[in-house]
């Protein structure tokens, strides 16, 4: 018997233990959060870049960062398994500022929605969360997820629902939450996902390497082999394999 999909890995600590730290640094001055939380106004007028990527290690409350850091976790680390620690990050890292930067250029439109998430200050990792969530519903897309904690739905479903909430919240100039941020982290997460099918330079590396094992087999005398039907001797395929 277990619970969760498995212990935290070193970039998993490392991810939760910044949040974490900057949470109890939010706590104790209020000048982090201005600093580091995004600011739409603030990077186009005063090219303040690094709130780009800052703003996703701050959170709003106690709830806020646990369920962050449980999505985090729950979703994650299956993720990490399956891509290597390296990708992850890249791939984290890469929803979570791309998600601040839609939500930048989404503020410059005239809406009032959008002028006032310009004034805003936005924080939470929840764009780079909405980014992992997408690719679990690529992954495992028949694997229960339960709503609300009650009803259990497939996770590509579960995606297509949340994706669909993301977007008609974010028209909603009322709503307390920058979900443009949420919409904006499974956009990125998608296209980043079918980029790295479509990327020129990655097919052509693949099929280079797979011509380039090929001479080696050849080389070394290497063929696909297994059991043989009994004729042989011990009952092997006496071929190299």
């Amino acid at each position: 018997m277990s619970f969760g999909p498995g212990p935290l890995s070193p970039a998993l600590q490392l991810i939760i233990g910044t949040n974490v730290a900057l949470f109890l640094a939010q706590n104790l001055t209020s000048d982090i959060t201005a600093y580091l939380g995004l600011q739409p106004w603030m990077v186009l007028e005063r090219f303040a870049i690094w709130q780009l990527g800052s703003y996703m290690f701050l959170h709003g409350g106690l709830v806020h960062l646990l369920f962050n850091m449980l999505a985090l976790w729950m979703f994650g680390t299956e993720l990490e398994r399956i891509w290597g620690t390296r990708y992850f990050v890249k791939y984290y890292g890469a929803c979570g500022i791309g998600a601040a930067a839609l939500t930048v250029l989404f503020s410059l439109l005239p809406l009032d929605v959008a002028t006032s998430l310009r004034h805003a200050v936005v924080i939470g990792a929840s764009g780079a969360i909405y980014g992992l969530l997408l690719a679990y519903g690529l992954y495992f897309p028949d694997r229960p997820i339960y709503m609300y904690m009650v009803f259990p739905i497939p996770a590509k479903y579960f995606v297509v629902i949340m994706g669909a909430i993301a977007f008609y919240s974010s028209l909603a100039s009322n709503s307390g939450v920058a979900n443009m941020t949420h919409l904006g982290g499974l956009v990125v997460g998608y296209l980043m996902l079918k980029g790295a099918r479509l990327h020129p330079l990655s097919e052509a590396k693949y099929w280079y390497l797979r011509w380039k094992m090929h001479r080696v087999r050849k080389k070394f005398d290497v063929y696909e082999g297994g059991r043989g039907d009994g004729r042989r001797s011990g009952g092997w395929n006496q071929r190299v394999h």
